[in-house]
């Protein structure tokens, strides 16, 4: 009894402490963040909808015990580390990071993103440039048995780079306009291959079994029926593919799709990679497109979720026909916890995704 009531002592004086510190650190990062002239964009969960109390006068999360807090930066990680948990999600503090339909490419982290990051029990975050910010968090968090899973080191040689195929607009990182040859980058979207997202679940579950053993039965089993569901969906993928009349893809837009497209054996041009940030194309990049849509006597246009489809718009108009259709394929990069609750998962996300696929390739 005593090493009991001892040792739940220990786990709220520590959550306590740590709690103090991280009003500290959050202070001193997030002044830095904003100091070096980025741009801050917040997230639109606040305390209530995170399940926590605030306290007006000093910003303090009063929050509920629970066995364990869990912060995963986007939407699949949240989602796979929702599905893997099951049951056990009603005492586990599960939060999505890039809420209120943030992307990850522009999102800089708020004071409160620091505390709960700082303070949790498992970190769960891509790892690609996008991240570049989380390194500095982590350096100081208060948590030192804090889990840490970054998708891109689980992944290893699997990470591809980012690539620029015939008529992509020219690149404008900052290699590029100093004239030196430009570095190449992970293509962080490694969530976009059902395949990666086998490996990806499989290693949140072991540490998660790390973590809280006295379920890990439980999250070896749940794991298990969710890679079953992955295969299904792997094979619907290849079988789609297989089936269709097309093998060539025309992204209108950013790329993020690279992982998808290597694992069926589709090739594919695009406006940008998947990590570009400009969103305005050349003349030059869109009488490519449209030239590419004549040849290949393609019937559909693919742009990704967060598209005003504009390029897609002017690609069609200059192509011979006119009179192609605009697909939208879903890259899961601004998903809300609204939405998770309501009932988006990844598995839908990308059954969707391969609806969309079947139509594309059909034409």
């Amino acid at each position: 009894m005593n090493t009991i009531f001892g040792d739940k002592a220990k786990v709220f004086l520590r959550r306590g402490l740590a709690l103090c510190a991280c009003i500290m650190l959050a202070a001193v990062c997030f002044g830095s963040f904003i100091g070096c002239g980025g741009t801050h964009v917040s997230s639109e969960a606040d305390g209530a909808q995170r399940g926590d109390e605030a306290d007006g006068e000093y910003g303090v999360w009063a929050r509920r015990d629970v066995r364990l807090r869990i912060v995963a930066t986007v939407f699949p990680a949240y989602d796979w580390t929702r599905e893997i948990l099951g049951e056990q999600v009603g005492d586990v503090e599960l939060t999505l990071l890039l809420d209120g339909g943030v992307d990850m490419h522009s999102y800089q982290p708020t004071a409160d993103d620091i505390i709960q990051i700082a303070t949790c029990d498992m970190f769960i975050y891509v790892g690609g440039e996008s991240d570049e910010w989380v390194e500095k968090v982590l350096a100081a968090a208060v948590n030192p048995d804090m889990v840490i899973i970054n998708l891109l080191d689980v992944l290893g040689e699997d990470v591809k780079e980012e690539e620029r195929v015939e008529g992509m607009e020219p690149g404008h990182e900052h290699g590029a306009i100093l004239g030196h040859e430009e570095e190449a980058e992970a293509d962080e979207h490694v969530w976009l291959s059902v395949r990666n997202a086998k490996i990806l679940c499989a290693q949140i579950a072991l540490e998660l079994e790390k973590l809280d053993s006295a379920h890990a039965v439980e999250y070896e089993q749940n794991v298990t029926e969710y890679i079953a569901r992955l295969d299904e969906l792997d094979a619907a993928f290849q079988c789609t593919v297989w089936e269709g009349k097309a093998d060539t893809l025309l992204f209108a837009d950013r790329f993020p799709f690279r992982y998808l497209t290597d694992d069926y054996g589709l090739n594919y041009f695009a406006a940008f990679p998947g990590c570009e940030a400009e969103t305005e194309a050349s003349f030059e990049t869109v009488a490519f497109l449209a030239k590419k849509v004549d040849e290949l006597n393609l019937h559909g246009i693919l742009v990704v979720d967060d598209s005003d489809r504009k390029i897609a718009e002017t690609v069609i108009s200059g192509t011979e026909a006119k009179d192609q259709e605009i697909f939208v394929m879903d890259s899961m990069q601004s998903v809300t916890r609204k939405e998770a609750e309501q009932g988006m998962t990844y598995l839908s996300v990308m059954e969707e995704n391969r609806k969309v696929l079947e139509r594309v390739l059909a034409e």
